[in-house]
This record gives structure tokens, sequence and C-alpha cells, in this order.
């Protein structure tokens, strides 16, 4: 994990130097606003990270941790100044936790956990704020889909953290596109990215304990995903919220190239999705590094069109490049986008906006992210259709863990 939150931060820094911070201001709390009483489910390096993020915010306080590891709740709640008897351990914990003092809960935990973390939340009239993606199945799509519903009808706020639906460079290049900036699509080309080096997939031991710590679970199927579901899905959501629709079919190829290999993830994925009028789009999600054409490697989308090209990017310039409504685009802020949300987060509780409107968009993108994992992984051609019919739930076998 300590790999994986220093190239975030390498990342997101890299964006400061060409995008100021100011495009990120954060709303003053006014002082007589109670803070939000947060929990945080989750104490690995991104739950540790993102919780000082709200803690710096000054519209958040914490007042309970869990993780299924007793030492980790202890540390972060520590570092957070929660006593002891507020920081919950074992399978169970998170329970513990949101029958605690809290208005809201903070999920940072593998993905496979959100749809039933999530459920618990809001059935004791919680807000929530989920890390990506909000579900590694479709059964864990479907079903969120509809606790995003119930949220918005119980007043009850859920945000998905995706950063690059919040930058404004992101933003001006979709606002582009929709407004038919490339005159007729042609042909999209995206990348993903399996960890640089690989994370790290140690060898399975009598309890899966080792297999939910230290972003490990990337490699297990039923914990997280694949790949291309629980990273890649980052510039995956891009794309489809630029062309506000998802293909419908998808055909694949799978392999894992990591040293060595117990999970059952795969870390290497070429797909071409196919929308419904018949455009083309090829994503690759590769382990290591990318050739010289393309420069900017991970999490980056070509869009070709008739009149103009233009590039949404994680952390690498963001474009659009000739036509009527050419834009010299710039470098986005991952971290400053992270910062957005939690202030967006912020102001919907305080708010009462409830709508929920970006949370419901991120479905779409997850079942695309679902639909190309299965095609590839198969080596075969699969529609949406087919996929949902399918309704194949994943289950990591947990049973030897400590409740």
């Amino acid at each position: 994990m300590e790999m994986a939150r220093r190239e975030f931060l390498r990342l997101a820094h890299a964006g400061m130097a060409a995008l100021p911070l100011a495009t990120f201001a954060e709303t003053q709390p006014p002082k007589e606003t109670p803070p939000v009483r947060l929990g945080l489910i989750g104490c690995g390096g991104r739950g540790t990270w993102i919780s000082h993020l709200f803690k710096t915010h000054g519209g958040f306080v914490f007042t309970a941790v869990a993780d299924y590891f007793p030492e980790r709740a202890k540390r972060v709640g520590g570092q957070l100044g929660i006593p002891e008897s507020r920081c919950f351990s074992g399978l169970e914990g998170y329970k513990r936790l949101i029958a605690a003092d809290i208005d809201a809960v903070v999920l940072q935990v593998p993905p496979y956990f959100f749809p039933a973390y999530a459920e618990a939340a809001l059935d004791a009239k919680r807000h929530l704020y989920i890390a990506k993606p909000i579900a590694i199945d479709i059964p864990g799509t479907l079903k969120m889909k509809e606790l995003i519903a119930r949220a918005t009808r119980e007043q009850r706020v859920l945000m998905a953290d995706y950063q690059m639906p919040k930058d404004p460079v992101n933003q001006e290049v979709t606002r582009r596109i929709r407004a038919g900036a490339l005159g007729r699509l042609q042909m999209i080309f995206s990348s993903g990215w399996a960890g640089g080096n690989g994370y790290q997939d140690p060898p399975r031991e009598a309890s899966p304990a080792n297999r939910i710590k230290d972003l490990v679970w990337c490699n297990d199927l039923p914990l997280g995903g694949d790949y291309i579901v629980h990273y890649d899905v980052h510039i995956l959501d891009a794309v489809v919220r630029a062309l506000g629709k998802i293909p419908q079919s998808a055909m694949g190829i799978a392999a894992a190239f990591r040293p060595s290999v117990h999970g059952d993830a795969m870390d290497s994925t070429s797909v071409i999705y196919r929308f419904d009028d018949g455009t083309p789009w090829t994503h690759q999600g590769i382990l290591g590094a990318y050739h010289d054409w393309m420069r900017a490697g991970r999490l980056t989308a070509s869009l070709q069109g008739t009149q103009a090209t233009a590039c949404l990017s994680y952390a690498g310039k963001s474009y659009v490049r000739g036509g009527p409504r050419h834009f010299s685009g710039g470098v986005p802020n991952p971290e400053g986008s992270v910062r957005t949300n939690i202030d967006t987060f912020w102001q919907n509780i305080t708010q009462g906006n409830c709508a929920n409107e970006d949370a419901a968009a991120v479905i779409g993108s997850n079942l695309t992210a679902i639909l190309g994992r299965e095609a590839a992984r198969r080596s075969d051609c699969l529609t949406l259709d087919e996929l949902i019919r399918e309704n194949k739930a994943l289950t990591p076998d947990l049973s030897a863990l400590t409740r």
C-alpha cells in the first residue's frame, strides 16, 4: 500500500504544478455549524490518508474507526484522537461503528464489502462516502443502484469518490465533447494500469487475513473484482460520463503476469467494447510501463472524431485538439478532486441535498467495467443483457476470519 499511496501523491503533486489549488477551493464551514461526525471503516493506507483530508477540511470530526486488524484501528484512532473504546475491529466491527455516535460513514475497505456495509449504514440512517468501485459484480451493482435510490428517498447523502469527473479540466473537455466538439465519434482508445510492477501477491494462508490488507485483495477476484474493475474503472467512468451512454457488448482476452501469482485476478486485459450504434472502444490495462506512443500511460482515453480529437486523463494532459471547439486543456489534479468531493459531501449533508445524482452516474461505468472483465476472462464476446441475466455473484470464503 505504501507504493500505491506514494504514487497517488506523486500524481497529485504533478497536477498541482500545472493547475492552481484555488480551483479546488473548499467551503469554509461557519463556526456555528456543528461538525459532521464521521466513522471510518478501513484503516489501511488510503483510509489513513483520506482521514487526514477530512480532518483538515474543518467541517468533520471522526468519532469512531473500525478495521479488521485491531492494531490498525487503534493506530489510526490514536492519530484522530479517538478513545480505544471506539476503535472497533474484527469482521463485524463495522456494525459496532455504525451503531456509534456518528452521522456519516466513510468506507475504505475492499469493494466486495461495499453493498452490505452501505445497506447497514442506511438502515442506521447514516450518510455514506464510498471509495470506488461501488461493487465488484452484477448483483452488487444492482444492489447499490437500489441503495442510491433509497438514500435519496430517505434523505441521506451517498457519494462515490471518483476524481476525474470533479476535475475542472476534465469537466471542460467533457462539456465540449457533449456539445459536439469531435464531430461524429469514430473510435475510442483507453488505457488502465495494473499497479506498475504489480501489487504484492503473497501465498495464501490458512486464514484469508493476509489477503484483505495492503492492497493484496487487488489480486483476488471475489474481493477486488479484478484490476479492470477496481482500478481501470476510473477511466471507464470518465468515458461513459463524457458520452452519456454505456457499451452494449464486449469481447476480450486477459492474462496474469505478476512475478508470483497466488490470486486469481488478471493484471493484463484487452477489451473491445461496442456501442449500440457500432462505435468501437478499445481498452487495455497492462502490468508495467507503456511505450512512447502512450506517454501519459495509465488512466487516459483518446476519443477520435471526424472533426477533432479529445483526451481525458487522470493525471496526464486533458484537451480537445482541432475543430471549432479547440481547448488547449491542462493537467488534472487528483488530490484536489478528492478535496472537492469531501467538500461537496459536507455541503450536501449540511444543506440537505440528497439528490445523489453523481452516485447514480457510476452505475453505468461499473456495469461497463464488469462487462469488460467477464468478456476478457472468458476470451469471448458477451452482451450486457446476457451478463445481467446471468446475475453471477462473487463471494470470497471469509469463514476463517475473526468475527
